[in-house]
């Protein structure tokens, strides 16, 4: 039998930082092992763009260890023998190797499914697999589940204000910055048609992402989207220039306008650092002290740099914390028992509905849209429309560059759709064509219009609504932050509720979603 040489260590996809708890005792004799599978790239099947820019990353990171004397092991997709499992190469690397390793070194995977799996590697291996936290993010998991214990509700704000205190960013003694903290009603602007959008720079290609595109062309033709356009940087230098441009370029007037839409304009002034936080090749807590110094700095308003820091320190790290702490129940549930099916349009972007369409369409081209359109419009129609909770959520897993199920399932499971009755949002973020034509110029090219209620000509949006009113009036009729559309809903004519269900089964019809 070979000696043993030390530690076989595994690094995911989404876990390309070099200061990984599998990597921090790194030494001689070990060997990381980095390997592209088709069990992760179909899972459910992603975005082109998405599986080109991971894998891209992942080839670049294994360079970047190697260069720093690590001693890599990378599959790609395509390699003579590729398994298509993590666990697959895992063994195999065993049985191959010719080395004999003490055990197997990994960071806790950001998917329940995963960590299930991995919870049994040992037995099968026959050999000792430690499963690190995942120590990235700014909260820990049992810091999270401490604040967690006890409470009724599970109220991202309070959770944001004790992460402020303890990490001191925009914070005055012990006191918020600005005397408050939250701004977002600062934040709610309509984009003039004056203001010019910042130019993004584009990374040039390299070999590797040469190589990967064609190779993702060829294995995942039938999946959504597309590659090209690809502005993304695939290294840590690449996604700390963009970083960078976001600081200077777009936060001043992030704050003002982050709840704005545009017809064809992806990005507006969002940071899209999404992707690389997600991944690792940025750093959360330092990503909010450079954006504070910005503030401190006088270099943008407090209102844009709190309502940044807020997406951080406050929903990424409450989303993550809230996922582990209810999952696996937690995915399912449908407290409204919402059950029609996804629209086609979802995937084809064949609607008239202008907004949708142009939702869609930046999803497809970019594998990416800003928050308010997520939660706003495809969210919202999917809410309205009663989508089976499990169908949303697999197409916001696979669409977008950034979504990994920690993160998306508790935003659209509990913000977007309500499925969980209230665990997360204190009510559905439901809403009419008003609020779109309110936030965006999508409605001046719609083919419906926003002003009528009623009719083949009215915004869907306007009658959905009341008719999601209509339909879940028994579960949501007794939560105090809907008592007012119910006492509108009280008050109209039988005959108007009559033409409301009348309209949507219409619709609902025309769609295909009856």
């Amino acid at each position: 039998m070979s000696p043993t040489t030390g530690s076989l260590r595994l690094i995911l996809g989404d876990q390309l930082s070099k200061s990984i708890s599998s990597l921090s005792d790194y030494a001689d004799g070990d060997l990381v092992l980095i390997a592209e599978v088709d069990q992760e790239a179909s899972y459910v099947r992603h975005h082109k763009k998405k599986i080109a820019f991971l894998f891209s990353v992942m080839r670049h990171f294994a360079v970047s260890l190697t260069d720093r004397g690590y001693t890599v092991r990378y599959v790609k997709l395509d390699d003579p023998g590729n398994t298509g499992l993590l666990y697959g190469e895992v063994e195999r690397l065993l049985q191959e190797s010719g080395e004999t390793f003490d055990k197997v070194i990994i960071t806790s995977p950001g998917e329940w499914r995963l960590l299930d799996d991995m919870r049994h590697w040992s037995e099968r291996l026959g050999l000792p697999v430690h499963i690190r936290p995942d120590d990235r993010f700014i909260c820990s998991l049992a810091r999270f589940n401490d604040w967690a214990a006890g409470r009724k509700r599970l109220t991202m704000e309070y959770f944001y204000r004790e992460m402020r205190r303890e990490t001191g960013l925009l914070m005055e003694g012990d006191k918020p910055a600005g005397g408050q903290w939250n701004f977002d009603k600062d934040n709610r602007k309509r984009l003039p048609a004056t203001v010019e959008i910042p130019k993004r720079p584009r990374h040039p290609s390299d070999e590797i992402f040469t190589e990967v595109s064609q190779l993702v062309s060829e294995r995942f033709s039938d999946h959504f989207g597309e590659i090209e356009p690809f502005p993304y940087g695939v290294t840590s230098d690449q996604a700390h220039a963009d970083l960078g441009f976001f600081l200077e370029h777009c936060l001043p007037q992030f704050g003002d306008f982050q709840d704005a839409m545009a017809r064809g304009e992806a990005f507006l002034f969002h940071s899209v650092i999404s992707l690389y936080l997600n991944c690792g090749l940025l750093d959360p807590l330092e990503v909010c002290r450079r954006a504070e110094t910005q503030w401190r700095e006088s270099r943008a308003p407090l209102n844009a740099v709190e309502g940044f820091v807020r997406q951080i320190l406050g929903w990424r790290e409450y989303v993550r914390g809230l996922y582990w702490l209810k999952m696996p129940d937690y995915a399912e549930m449908n407290y409204l028992d919402a059950a029609r099916p996804l629209p086609s349009f979802y995937w084809n972007g064949e609607t008239q509905m202008a907004c949708v369409r142009d939702a869609v369409e930046t999803t497809r081209k970019h594998a990416y849209a800003h928050h308010i359109q997520r939660l706003m419009i495809t969210g919202n129609f999917a809410l309205l429309a009663g989508i089976d909770p499990k169908a949303v959520e697999e197409w916001y897993l696979l669409v977008y560059a950034d979504a990994y199920e920690w993160v998306e399932l508790p935003n659209t499971h509990g913000m977007a759709l309500f499925a969980d009755g209230g665990m997360m949002a204190t009510k559905p973020y439901a809403a009419s064509g008003a609020y779109i034509n309110r936030m965006s110029d999508y409605c001046g090219y719609c083919r419906y219009s926003v002003s009528q209620k009623n009719g083949s000509k009215a915004c869907p949006f306007n009658y959905l609504y009341w008719n999601f009113l209509i339909e879940n009036e028994d579960k949501l009729k007794g939560n105090q932050r809907l008592s007012m559309p119910y006492r509108n809903l009280a008050k109209m004519s039988d005959e108007k509720k009559v033409a409301i269900r009348e309209d949507s089964r219409r619709f609902f019809k025309e769609i295909g979603i009856v």
